[in-house]
């Protein structure tokens, strides 16, 4: 009797479970693809470089060796994830040259630029990071201009770390050996941003 009366039981439960885990199948579907493209990326990311590789790339003159032309190598995974999960961020990616308020410093450095990477969100903020090649001996000419259009300048290695942050609109400049790292953020201020690609480009 009491057998009877759990095969009966089962028999709907057994029916309602399933519905609901073909339920959550069919919910979770749409986020497979890019949950399977973050996955990728780590990947990638971490088996892009050997030691060897990543000790070279703290030198000025191999920098470029961890790169692609592509903003996402740019990034580190954490730095990367956080920027782009935002929600309604869009990522645009060209080879305009850096914004900078220091308009005479950008033209005596002359930039051969790389890549130019510029996340906007919806209301607006936004932030825009150049990277760039110089000459090499351009560091103290940078130095002394930017300083003196107000930015606050810093040894960086063997270059030079400069900010500068007017009515919430914040730019940060590095400069070691030929790269040019320019940075700025109108509105959006991530943690640590800059350090996180200074780490990533100079490990």
């Amino acid at each position: 009797m009491l057998a009877g009366r759990r095969g009966w039981i089962a028999w709907p439960v057994g029916l309602i479970c399933l519905g609901v885990v073909g339920g959550l199948v069919w919910l979770a579907a749409p986020g497979v693809p890019a949950a399977t493209q973050f996955v990728g990326d780590l990947l990638r990311s971490g088996s892009a470089q050997s030691p060897s590789d990543a000790a070279d790339s703290g030198s000025a003159e191999t920098i470029g060796t961890a790169l692609t032309d592509d903003c996402r190598s740019l990034y580190p995974d954490g730095l990367w994830v956080q920027l782009s999960w935002q929600p309604h961020v869009v990522l645009d990616q060209s080879q305009d040259g850096p914004v900078t308020t220091a308009v005479s410093v950008r033209d005596a450095l002359r930039p051969d630029v790389q890549m130019t990477c510029t996340w906007r969100q919806r209301d607006g903020s936004m932030i825009r990071t150049t990277l760039a090649k110089v000459d090499a001996a351009t560091a103290p000419i940078a130095r002394a201009g930017l300083a003196s259009q107000g930015f606050d300048c810093t040894a960086s290695g063997d270059g030079i770390r400069c900010a500068k942050t007017t009515a919430g609109t914040r730019e940060e400049d590095v400069i070691r050996g030929r790269v040019w790292l320019s940075t700025t953020e109108t509105g959006w201020h991530p943690e640590h941003y800059t350090d996180a690609l200074i780490g990533r480009l100079w490990s």
